[in-house]
């Protein structure tokens, strides 16, 4: 009989949020703003509803209630009929602030960021496209997601490095997003406790407009910090100590009160290095420049690079001469956690990295279960120490807090305040007061001294002398060119080569050109690195002279890496 069968075509979109579940607290300083958010949210809302371009600043320090401000003025811009666009610096805090978005806008709040599937991509990208939603969170990638009528662009922790993509295509998410919002006509927010030199220097200048939240909300004080220099640590108990006599005892105190503890390490793996005591020998990773690092692999160790992936099993003698006595040196966070495990051995102890993440959905997973008490002392890489609120958090420990002051990067001691900074605001702020231990072997380091002291005012000070007095960014403009080679010989003729066509526009240009030299990475993945940089106050036409010099020399396109801008030099 006809009628018994009908044909309907339905569409049923995947769910990210249902994997990617965070648990988040309800904030009841929400309803309270406090006057510096007051004001703040008044400056935002007079500016966004000219619905011309904007930049503003909002420097808040950890705990001062800037989410609140982002929520309140989504709303508005929301109202007004526009859309919003809110970047953040890690995959990992995407799912808390999704599921806050979404208690106050339900479910038209889309996500995007590279974890997600290819069809839920697909889904949450159709959302974005149709107008369905009012508010897309993301990673750097999510700038470019076809949002109409877009009123607003937020870029929380706009110092965060996460947000320059280092492969090609090159670009900075904070940068691009500014530039997209010129074009639409939309206000940015620049959100951080810890802003970049670059942005800061432009608010002090009058190009962005600067807005400060200097307290906590609730009036919560800022965590005590504690400084402990690792020199009279090893003195007192040997070359092999991880964890301080401080440290130690802060964790027995907050597992007696069950609160909870965060402990940072940015370098992760069991150790950084294997070698042999008889003859010295070290395993080095066959393709690049550097030790290969030491993971738990079962029962034994895997030695691995983590640039190339290389991998190889750590024998039980020498490779070189065969001798019994092949030791581990340094330390990451996988043995951090060991450690932790031994001396707290009822404790709950979780660890966040790259590799203790890797399976798809236990990155969020994890966070959910700390958030939600489950877990009492949580290590990880700087994956942690980002945004994250975490009230029941009363003491973070630093291990190695030095580890990056020793590489060849000008930016480095920027680096080092911001991490310290940032992740010493993840303590205390719930209602009890919170305490960061902070494991140096060099506590006099001003970078270090003035992020324990939450001054960022001196620290800018400070640091913009020294790149003044070394002609760096943000003071000029600056392009590293790597020029790669299946010999050094070949990478450093091919390098002269393109420094010699140079000159001439060098000299008429008003900019210098310093190099070529062998990067600090020297071999990357089998082949031979140079560098020489371009520094200047005329940004445009440095990039015009060295594409000019690429395009002239046809041999080098392929092996040649122009980063303008870079974060990294290395």
């Amino acid at each position: 009989a006809r009628g018994l069968v009908a044909l309907r075509r339905e569409i049923e979109e995947r769910d990210p949020f249902e994997a990617a579940a965070s648990h988040v607290e309800p904030e009841d300083a929400a309803r309270h703003p406090t006057d510096e958010q007051v004001s703040a949210l008044a400056t935002l809302s007079s500016l966004s509803a000219t619905r011309r371009f904007h930049v503003a600043l909002l420097h808040g320090v950890t705990g001062s209630g800037k989410t609140e401000i982002y929520l309140r003025l989504s709303g508005e811009v929301v109202a007004s009929g526009r859309r919003v666009l809110l970047l953040v610096p890690e995959i990992a805090l995407t799912p808390s602030v999704a599921a806050i978005f979404r208690q106050r806008f339900g479910t038209r709040v889309a996500i995007q960021h590279s974890a997600l599937s290819t069809g839920e991509r697909h889904d949450q990208w159709h959302r974005i496209r149709r107008g369905d939603v009012d508010v897309v969170v993301g990673t750097r990638s999510a700038v470019f997601a076809p949002v109409p009528d877009l009123g607003l662009l937020i870029v929380d922790e706009e110092h965060d490095s996460s947000y320059k993509q280092e492969e090609a295509p090159r670009y900075h998410g904070r940068d691009v997003a500014v530039l997209r919002a010129s074009r639409e006509r939309a206000l940015v927010v620049l959100g951080s406790a810890t802003p970049s030199l670059e942005s800061y220097s432009h608010a002090l200048s009058g190009k962005y407009t600067l807005l400060r939240l200097a307290r906590r909300v609730l009036d919560r004080p800022m965590a005590d910090v504690r400084l402990v220099n690792m020199r009279e640590e090893y003195a007192e108990q040997g070359p092999d100590v991880v964890l301080s006599r401080t440290l130690v005892e802060g964790v027995e105190q907050r597992l007696a009160r069950q609160e909870q503890v965060l402990v940072l390490l940015n370098r992760r793996g069991y150790a950084t290095a294997v070698f042999c005591r008889q003859c010295g020998d070290t395993f080095e990773c066959p393709n690049c420049s550097v030790s290969l690092t030491v993971h738990r692999a079962g029962a034994g160790w895997r030695a691995r690079c983590h640039y190339c992936n290389y991998s190889v099993l750590v024998p039980k003698t020498c490779r070189a001469c065969a001798a019994p006595y092949l030791e581990l040196a340094g330390f990451g966070t996988e043995k951090v956690e060991q450690q932790l495990r031994e001396r707290f051995p009822d404790a709950r102890i979780g660890r966040i990295d790259r590799d203790a993440v890797r399976r798809k959905g236990a990155l969020a997973s994890t966070l959910s279960r700390f958030g939600a008490g489950e877990i009492d002392v949580l290590v990880g890489t700087q994956m942690i120490a980002k945004g994250h609120d975490f009230p029941r958090v009363t003491l973070v420990g630093v291990i190695s807090a030095d580890v990056g002051l020793g590489l060849a990067d000008f930016r480095a001691g920027e680096r080092t305040f911001q991490l310290l900074t940032q992740v010493a605001g993840r303590a205390g702020r719930g209602t009890v007061r919170g305490e960061a231990v902070v494991q140096t072997l060099y506590p006099e380091h001003y970078s270090i001294q003035l992020a324990c002291r939450q001054d960022y005012a001196s620290f800018f000070e400070r640091e913009i002398a020294f790149r003044r007095g070394m002609r760096y960014p943000p003071l000029v403009a600056l392009i590293n060119t790597v020029v790669r080679g299946r010999t050094f010989e070949e990478a450093m003729g091919t390098a002269a080569l393109l420094v010699a066509r140079l000159a001439p526009a060098a000299q008429a240009g008003n900019f210098i050109v310093l190099g070529p030299a062998p990067a600090p990475l020297g071999r990357l993945r089998g082949e031979h690195r140079v560098q020489f940089f371009l520094k200047g106050t005329r940004r445009a036409q440095m990039r015009q002279a060295i594409r000019a010099a690429v395009a002239a020399s046809p041999e080098a396109r392929r092996r040649v890496t122009v980063d303008i801008d870079p974060l990294s030099v290395l």
